[in-house]
């Protein structure tokens, strides 16, 4: 059975995005940092996204800037193949990308049990929250950077159960970031 894995950063103070709905603050210029997003980047999976970090991220990677600051993880990115769930897009345009119109979590099931990689989910706090809810997220790893935002949006808003969580690894990394890689409790 495939797995679904979270990878996201967020601030001190538990957002992924701040109130404006950037995440620049998160992206590093660091060779430890970048080698290990560029590993995780390597094209081992199937990316899952909402509409709107589909559009984010659809604009950057692509683009000439992206290959010049980050060549390992933009050719990832562009060649992974990714799934958007929206109600509300026409067609992806992104390579290598497919767009999901139905309900998510029975989408993710039906996912789940076919073969192939293990997909991804990048950002996107609402989709992450809607599968917690169902326990369709099999890992959630977690990149805590030492910024605090004041408000911002946590990728588990909105959830109304408690998600009880266990500890599998941790790194800290020289330029502060600690991230952490946490699966469901049984």
């Amino acid at each position: 059975m495939r797995r679904v894995i979270v990878f996201n950063m967020v601030s001190l103070d538990g957002y992924f995005v701040d109130g404006k709905g950037d995440m620049s603050w998160a992206h590093k210029n660091d060779e430890e940092w970048n080698t290990f997003v560029g590993g995780n980047a390597s094209g081992n999976g199937t990316l899952l996204f909402g509409r709107v970090t589909y559009e984010m991220m659809a604009s950057y990677w692509p683009s000439p800037m992206a290959l010049k600051n980050s060549p390992t993880v933009a050719k990832g990115m562009n060649e992974m193949p990714k799934i958007v769930f929206s109600r509300t897009l026409d067609n992806a345009t992104w390579n290598n990308t497919k767009l999901l119109k139905g309900e998510l979590a029975a989408e993710v099931r039906k996912l789940k049990n076919e073969p192939g990689p293990d997909m991804v989910i990048l950002g996107s706090g609402s989709i992450v929250s809607q599968l917690a809810q169902h326990n369709l997220i099999d890992e959630y790893q977690v990149a805590v950077s030492p910024i605090a935002l004041g408000k911002g949006r946590t990728m588990f808003e909105g959830l109304t159960d408690k998600l009880k969580l266990k500890l599998t690894k941790s790194r800290t990394f020289g330029n502060g970031t600690v991230f952490v890689c946490y699966q469901p409790q049984a």
